[in-house]
């Protein structure tokens, strides 16, 4: 059993995704104006649009120019610390794909990896500071423990789905160390991170269509 992700099928999942996060918009903007701007699912929901605009176009390139073109589309297009956070992430995680065809087990897991260690050092910021790196960080080391312990596909694609939606959840009960939300008294205790849920939309929908690619 395996699975190996096209370019194509990477689009593919960029369309999925899309879907899923434009169909969130009220329920994101409440949870962003609660404690942020309320602009946050404007603006991703602006990357993902504009990628599935071109997706015919990234469906024939590389992974490899696939990620740089994600990355490049995504700094230029979604507002705010977002863009360049989500840029850097994919921008990175094309250097692990170079000279590949198709993204693997072991070359998703380092995907992911890459995407987190990018967010960490663009952002200046680190596990428990109610952001996405809350959701990212968990499902990265889950994926890694997963491939240790030498775990069957599926396994691993439903526990890292599982460890990402916590990580979104456990985002209420932490304290805003960036932006808007450390400005408010409880410093947004009560209140999920936005970043870290369309995170976890993302992470989820990838693990979802891994499991429908594994043979």
């Amino acid at each position: 059993m395996g699975f190996q992700l096209t370019s194509k099928d990477y689009a593919d999942y960029i369309r999925k995704t899309y879907e899923l996060i434009y169909s969130k918009g009220d329920y994101i903007t409440a949870l962003d104006s609660a404690t942020g701007d309320g602009d946050h699912w404007t603006n991703i929901n602006m990357g993902f649009e504009k990628l599935v605009e071109v997706a015919e176009e990234l469906e024939q390139k590389s992974v490899f120019e696939e990620f740089m073109q994600i990355g490049t589309i995504m700094m230029s297009v979604i507002g705010g610390s977002s863009g360049v956070l989500y840029g850097s992430a994919y921008l990175a995680a094309a250097k692990v794909l170079k000279e590949k065809e198709s993204i693997g087990n072991e070359e998703l897991c380092q995907v992911l990896d890459a995407m987190l260690q990018a967010i960490i050092s663009r952002g200046n910021a680190q596990k428990g500071w109610k952001t996405m790196i809350d959701c990212l960080a968990p499902a990265v080391e889950c994926y890694q423990a997963c491939i240790a312990q030498g775990l069957d596909e599926k396994v691993t694609a439903d526990q890292v789905k599982q460890a990402a939606i916590d990580g979104a959840e456990s985002t209420r009960d932490m304290e805003a160390v960036r932006g808007r939300a450390t400005y408010q008294a409880n410093k947004g205790v009560g209140h999920l991170d936005p970043g870290a849920v369309t995170m976890s939309y993302q992470i989820a929908t990838l693990m979802d269509f891994v499991k429908e690619h594994c043979e």
